[in-house]
């Protein structure tokens, strides 16, 4: 049902697309207007994000490790796991973006034979997850070519290398193919596992579904309908130079690929998908765990009037003594 719901939203924001493409206003609307907008929000949304992270206090390391800390020198450290460093630290910190390595110890639970707990690592969601970012990332460099004139000649060579099988004409892209098989595995994920499915939200199933739209709508346009690549182009290069022009007979598949963008831009600073920002903020990521080398005093501490063991032992001496309890200062 909740997958139904986020499938049923998709469609919704599809369909004014589909119907409304071939008016001169619509083009220019869904061509220059709603990119503009989307790129906006994006902008505005992710900084307000970000600066709001930023100005949360963190008086005290939080950081969360599996690995000894620094402490005796005759008991070895994880310097990978629990750095002390700032150099460690970015060590760590680049781990995490560009491999997940928290997500590669991921484990899952079964219960087997009655009532025995096996645990397992979950290799497939690290490979799905990394081959889904990995994939995304370059696909995203690869439109650049849209944008830029004369085109990098580092993008020519990561589409070089993209396409290095040489597969038909027009030549395939592996990572079109590993996004949306990455997308499909994540997605069934979802639906299969029934504690996953449990705890799955709308939330969750939308931006799976947005992705892939924007994957497929792509894949179509480059290897099934034809689109007039031309005129692609000057729209993009129009907006990415502030001088917006829509050409005519670029097609309503290209329109609904471009809506998929934009609203994906839009919902990215409302969704769980500003982790892209919030991994760097993560203070139990980026903190080094020097708590047993450096004392961390809570800045929020108010005074608070002590009350000493020799002043507690005066105030009750005398019903200590009737107890028959030791006195220090005797």
């Amino acid at each position: 049902m909740k997958a139904t719901l986020s499938f049923v939203a998709l469609c919704a924001l599809a369909l004014p697309v589909w119907m409304s493409v071939g008016n001169p206003k619509a083009d220019y609307i869904f061509g220059v207007i709603i990119p503009y907008v989307a790129i906006a929000v994006f902008i505005v949304g992710f900084i307000y994000r970000v600066l709001k992270w930023t100005r949360t206090p963190v008086p005290f390391n939080i950081c969360t490790t599996c690995g000894q800390q620094k402490s005796h020198s005759w008991i070895k450290s994880n310097e990978l796991e629990n750095p002390t460093t700032r150099i460690g630290v970015l060590v760590r910190m680049a781990m995490e973006i560009l491999f997940f390595r928290s997500l590669l110890r991921n484990t899952k639970a079964e219960l087997r034979e009655g009532q025995k707990v096996v645990y397992g690592s979950d290799l497939l969601l690290w490979l799905a997850g990394l081959a889904f970012h990995w994939s995304f990332l370059i696909v995203l460099i690869r439109h650049f070519r849209f944008f830029l004139e004369p085109v990098p000649a580092w993008v020519g060579l990561l589409e070089g290398l993209d396409s290095f099988f040489q597969v038909g004409l027009p030549l395939i892209y592996i990572t079109d193919l590993v996004l949306v098989a990455a997308l499909t595995f994540l997605f069934i994920r979802r639906v299969v596992i029934p504690q996953v499915r449990y705890i799955s939200l709308p939330a969750d199933y939308f931006p799976i579904f947005l992705i892939l739209s924007i994957a497929v709508s792509g894949i179509c346009m480059r290897y099934f309908f034809r689109v007039d690549i031309t005129s692609i182009k000057e729209l993009s290069a129009g907006l990415f130079s502030f001088q917006p022009m829509v050409p005519e007979g670029i097609g309503a598949l290209f329109y609904l690929h471009l809506t998929f963008v934009c609203v994906l831009l839009m919902y990215f600073p409302l969704s769980k998908l500003m982790h892209m920002g919030g991994v760097f903020l993560s203070p139990t990521r980026n903190l080094p765990g020097n708590t047993r080398e450096r004392r961390h005093v809570n800045p929020w501490n108010y005074p608070v009037k002590l009350h000493p063991y020799e002043a507690y032992e005066a105030e009750f001496k005398d019903k200590m003594i009737d107890a028959g309890l030791p006195l220090d200062s005797e």
